[in-house]
């Protein structure tokens, strides 16, 4: 193809339109702004759900202008996206805080920091899974992503404390483990049922069990 040819090409060849991306705040205003924008739609959005909530109804609950939310946030997508992500860095940095330690701990220790981990971090939980549910069929959601990365991190924690532990054994544990994080949530979660807090000793105890006998 000649040059000439290849210019006329790429000249009528439509171009992709990027997608849109949060702006990331440089000062400290700006980012105490960015983050009252991210909880008020974290409220929002847990109220009204997805669909229903609205940009003005989230700019409102920030009492902040309509033209600043979209100067951070082009779009509905976009302020989900850093939802999801906030709470993915939550997370993330409580595991990065137990692998920092892990060398001291115990398996029942273990246990309890890693257990405590989405525990602490519920609201943010269930709001990130519904924004993800939400909009699983749009391109670039991939609700996978931040289950693959969680599990990754669980199995560098198991392979710092056991060093001996096979990777391939670490990474089967930290399935196991990462679903028993997500299981007593639910137990917690559920307002109410008969015995609901040996409930929950006895699946902490199992969980203590297991890293025992490693």
């Amino acid at each position: 193809m000649s040059m000439a040819s290849q210019k006329s090409s790429s000249a009528t060849t439509p171009q992709a339109t990027p997608a849109p991306t949060a702006k990331e705040p440089k000062r400290k205003r700006g980012i105490a702004r960015v983050a009252k924008l991210l909880d008020a739609g974290a409220a929002v959005f847990a109220e009204q759900g997805y669909r229903a909530a609205t940009m003005t109804e989230i700019a409102a609950r920030a009492e902040a202008p309509i033209g600043s939310l979209y100067q951070f946030f082009p779009n509905k997508d976009v302020l989900a996206d850093a939802l999801v992500a906030r709470y993915a860095e939550h997370v993330e940095a409580a595991l990065d805080r137990i692998r920092a330690q892990v060398a001291d701990l115990d398996g029942s220790q273990l246990a309890d920091r890693l257990l405590d981990v989405l525990v602490a971090h519920a609201a943010e939980r269930s709001l990130a899974l519904s924004l993800l549910d939400a909009r699983w069929e749009q391109p670039g959601v991939r609700p996978g992503v931040l289950r693959e990365s969680l599990r990754k991190r669980i199995t560098e924690i198991l392979t710092l404390w056991r060093p001996q532990l096979p990777e391939e054994q670490a990474e089967v544990m930290s399935v196991v483990l990462f679903q028993a994080m997500k299981s007593l949530v639910q137990l917690h979660e559920e307002k109410r049922y008969p015995g609901k807090p040996e409930a929950i000793a006895h699946w902490r105890g199992w969980v203590q069990r297991y890293l025992a006998d490693v």
